[in-house]
């Protein structure tokens, strides 16, 4: 019955997947819905029970936890450290602008859900809907960029630069929530710091010095050469520290996150890609079956007026917090009108790693069952409305106006200049 599960699983996430993309959206959006749409919401429950009993729900969260250790390894492992170095004050203002405004908007929000949703603590309850409100999905908008083909526009590459350092402090900001309402485990909490500096100056460098030395190597056996050791060497890693960081009392995507972050990029190029490469496949493989273990979890059939009151103003201050807070900011940091508009609807896409948030808080009791539905569709929403809403804010004309403006002016500053980024980056190379 498993086997029958996975098949329908990958079947539907695939076959809506294409259609999104078909329909100028991220696939994930289409995966996302898949799994909304085999969960209880449909028929009172009835295809879910039948195809995917309560017995065989286990292992299908144990294969989708597998995928989203892998996907946060991915994220880390392409989060471009340079992103962060370029145009920093803009970097800041719109990353610090979108993530105050969201927590502060959604604070209230909280306190105002907290009368019908009461769960858990009341003071994580706050912080931990405040800190989901402030979260982008780096890898997701990272997509889009590309599918537009506009990542090297100055708008592009600061839009990734701030979702990069806006995630990174979306994922200390929500570490501090689940170490406050994780007080059993407070002791071990305190080896989370030590344990990333241990991490960023020892593990790298060794990890650093062990990859470059066989990159050569690779790179003469040709793209289908063994990769096995290393390969080996960083799944290990990722599956380790992300025990250690649940054993700490956080969440394993922590860790996994932290294990790619550190892979040296400099020594490792055809290394990372044969990683990503492979990892992908396999993620591909696993992730719906989270999208579809998330999904059972939602349950839109019972939504009556309230319920579609609450939805309307969870959208209202997510879209208006992320939105506001990073056209506020963009403005502050020099940027034009058009820019800023750009910048806050980009910083609105949050996608799997919305998702992934929310399931940590229904898993902790942080969240009920119908505000996680309630929050999962607004994940949804604020993802699809990312493609159109840019396609009208920044049109395909003036997106290859800029481009050839840049190309231009690096040219002019450099014979080698043309061939790179505006942050040093080869136009050839994609993100994900």
């Amino acid at each position: 019955m498993t086997m029958v599960g996975l098949a329908l699983i990958l079947a539907l996430a695939h076959a809506l997947g294409r259609l999104a993309q078909r329909c100028g959206q991220s696939a994930v959006v289409g995966e996302i819905l898949a799994g909304v749409l085999l969960g209880p919401t449909l028929f009172d429950g009835t295809l879910s029970d039948a195809v995917f009993p309560s017995d065989i729900q286990p292992m299908l969260g144990a294969l989708g936890n597998l995928g989203v250790a892998l996907f946060m390894f991915l994220v880390g492992l392409e989060l471009d450290h340079r992103l962060l170095r370029g145009n920093r004050r803009a970097t800041a203002g719109v990353s610090a602008g979108s993530i105050v405004c969201s927590f502060g908007l959604g604070i209230p929000l909280a306190m105002w859900l907290w009368n019908d949703h009461a769960a858990g603590d009341r003071v994580g309850f706050l912080l931990f809907v405040g800190a989901a409100m402030s979260i982008t999905a780096f890898p997701v908008l990272a997509r889009i960029l590309t599918d537009r083909g506009i990542q090297h526009t100055r708008v592009g590459a600061l839009a990734m630069a701030s979702a990069a350092a806006g995630d990174v402090v979306a994922w200390l900001l929500l570490a501090a929530v689940l170490t406050f309402t994780e007080s059993q485990n407070s002791w071990r909490v305190l080896l989370v710091l030590p344990y990333a500096a241990v991490m960023i100056t020892v593990v790298r460098p060794l990890l650093g010095r062990f990859l470059a030395a066989r990159e050569p190597t690779r790179a003469a056996r040709g793209p289908r050469g063994s990769w096995t050791t290393p390969h080996s060497v960083l799944t290990v890693l990722l599956l380790v520290s992300g025990a250690l960081t649940e054993w700490f009392g956080l969440h394993f995507i922590f860790g996994a996150f932290l294990a790619g972050a550190i892979v040296p990029r400099h020594g490792t190029e055809q290394l990372r890609a044969a990683v990503v490469d492979r990892l992908d496949k396999i993620t591909w493989l696993l992730l719906p079956a989270y999208f579809t273990v998330a999904g059972l979890k939602v349950d839109l059939s019972t939504l009556d007026g309230n319920g579609l009151g609450e939805l309307c103003l969870i959208l209202l201050v997510a879209i208006g917090g992320k939105f506001g807070g990073a056209y506020l900011g963009a403005r502050a940091a020099g940027q034009t009108g058009r820019s800023a508009t750009v910048l806050g609807i980009l910083m609105n896409t949050r996608g799997l790693t919305e998702l992934i948030i929310l399931g940590v808080g229904l898993q902790l009791g942080l969240l009920d069952s119908k505000l996680y539905s309630l929050m999962v569709v607004m994940a949804l929403v604020t993802t699809a409305m990312t493609a159109p809403l840019l396609r009208w804010a920044y049109p395909r004309q003036l997106a290859d106006a800029d481009l050839r403006k840049l190309a231009a002016q690096w040219e002019a500053a450099s014979p080698h200049a043309a061939s790179a980024g505006p942050l040093g980056e080869n136009p050839s190379q994609t993100q994900r």
